[in-house]
């Protein structure tokens, strides 16, 4: 054990020293333990170990006195500020380590915790009233002991939901909170997880199930979307080599009749080259349709960590759009190059959550995980960049800047990179999220409910003009939420994973 590791794991907050375990898959992101070095090191002793003040300095809880986003705590650490007795540190840190300072600061302040991504913590169901600015409303439960890794769900009209869960399957949860056997014939997951030793807090596999949603004239025509990732062994030249499989997402079409997948189609799939051995974690996974007859669907970092995904001939790192029956629509923004996926939408994505239209404005809108800090909300226009891996408002979990364009060889101008809507730093791993209609609620008409992982957390944001201009967290620390789905009655529900048993709640108004 080195030296600095020592050092660490004595002074290492108690609200992180998990296990030993834990630690070293803290340890895998050198940028992470540099901050946590750095700031135990040099910062506790006025600030607190755990950001709660010390007699001779604040605490950086609650209110900062100098601003609380990225840039300021980053410029009260350079600048130091005399009249507190706060010293310069901009002679003895380099940039990058005044930086992962802050970030560390950020991440603590947020309960964004990397060493655990907060799998293990307990999950109750809060008995108490909620009040937040708007409305005041209770978390009901609806069904417990789901498998701990769900993915979906998708309100039916007659008020039952679909769900899915990654390695197991399609079923039904009825109005009395049962859930059904599997549907059977529809495609298989597979449930072989397994978790590496330096990233114990995420599980790994390919063949899961991903996203469930109605077409919108579901009442008329049955069809039920369902995208997964296709596995497949000895299909293409990479899984001969290797004698391994391979997966990419795949979207089809179905119906549900008598417990039996019935009718189905093929909507969209990837070329079998450019199936991957990657794991499913990075591949995305969200569909959603517009008013115009088109569906939309995310494919993550698939092929790769960082390569392809700015290439137009490859699927991952990109939003796709086809019409409601797999044919590519004449106004896609690549259709007609030689050599490309004609379905891109958008591309330099890194690993998409969420995705939704807004039908009364006509956006189509996404959520993303950034790397260290930079997660996104994005209003996705057709063509446009959102550049990973070339540019990120994070930076990378070592604690330097995002810029794999460099080794890749790719040049770009910052203007030619979409930014986001939202910048979500430090990174809650934010996930699914809904544009509320609900009647239930509806002093959050047109805004966004957003859920996260690592915070464990339900953020309001209310956006206009394309720009941010009020946040809200509703819920905090209370679950790691993978979906959030309304109601044909304007019910708002959370799917939530747990170790111990994924579990579906309802946010009931208190009048």
């Amino acid at each position: 054990m080195t030296l600095r590791l020592k050092i660490f794991l004595l002074l290492l907050p108690i609200n992180l020293l998990i296990t030993p375990a834990a630690i070293g898959q803290a340890v895998a992101y050198s940028g992470v333990t540099d901050s946590m070095v750095l700031f135990q090191e040099n910062c506790a002793v006025c600030h607190g170990e755990n950001l709660e003040g010390t007699p001779q300095g604040t605490p950086l809880r609650g209110e900062l006195q100098y601003g609380e986003s990225m840039a300021e705590i980053t410029a009260s650490i350079r600048n130091g500020y005399d009249v507190t007795g706060m010293p310069t540190w901009r002679d003895i840190f380099s940039s990058s380590q005044i930086r992962n300072i802050a970030m560390y600061v950020l991440e603590t302040r947020a309960n964004v915790n990397y060493a655990t991504s907060n799998f293990d913590m307990p999950l109750v169901i809060p008995e108490d009233s909620i009040e937040t600015e708007l409305h005041s409303f209770s978390i009901e439960p609806v069904i417990n002991n789901l498998n701990p890794l769900p993915f979906s769900i998708a309100p039916l009209p007659d008020g039952r939901l679909l769900i899915t869960e990654k390695t197991q399957g399609v079923s039904i949860i009825s109005n009395d909170g049962t859930q059904s056997a599997l549907i059977q014939g529809t495609p298989q997951a597979f449930d072989d997880i397994y978790r590496l030793d330096t990233r114990l807090d995420i599980e790994r596999g390919m063949g899961w199930m991903f996203d469930i949603l109605l077409h919108p004239n579901y009442a008329e025509n049955g069809w039920i979307y369902l995208y997964f990732s296709d596995r497949c062994n000895d299909c293409n030249a990479i899984s001969r080599e290797r004698e391994i499989p391979v997966s990419m997402n795949k979207l089809v079409r179905g119906r549900i009749e008598d417990g039996q997948w019935i009718d189905e189609q093929t909507i969209w799939q990837a070329e079998r080259k450019h199936y991957s051995p990657a794991g499913d974690v990075g591949a995305g996974g969200r569909a959603t349709f517009d008013n115009f007859g088109h569906v939309y669907f995310t494919v993550g970092m698939k092929g790769s960590n960082h390569r392809g995904i700015q290439d137009l001939a490859t699927p991952w790192g990109k939003v796709h759009r086809v019409n409601d029956d797999g044919s590519i629509p004449e106004n896609n923004p690549f259709i007609g190059r030689e050599g490309v996926y004609g379905s891109i939408y958008t591309y330099g994505h890194r690993s998409p959550q969420g995705l939704e239209f807004d039908i009364e404005n006509g956006q189509l809108w996404g959520t993303e995980h950034g790397p260290r800090g930079g997660d996104e909300v994005n209003r996705l226009l057709p063509g446009s960049n959102y550049g990973w891996p070339l540019y990120s408002l994070g930076m990378d979990y070592d604690g330097t800047p995002v810029e794999y364009g460099k080794d890749l060889g790719i040049a770009f101008e910052l203007p030619d990179i979409e930014q986001p809507v939202v910048d979500l730093t430090p990174s809650p791993a934010v996930s699914s999220f809904i544009i509320t209609k609900s009647s239930q609620f509806p002093e959050w008409n047109g805004d966004f409910l957003v859920g996260s992982l690592k915070a464990r957390s339900l953020f309001r944001f209310v956006i206009e003009n394309n720009a941010l201009v009020h946040r809200e967290t509703l819920i905090e620390g209370f679950a790691r939420i993978r979906d959030i789905e309304e109601g044909f009655n304007g019910e708002l529900y959370l799917l939530l994973e747990h170790n111990t048993g994924g579990q579906i709640v309802r946010l009931a108004p208190d009048n």
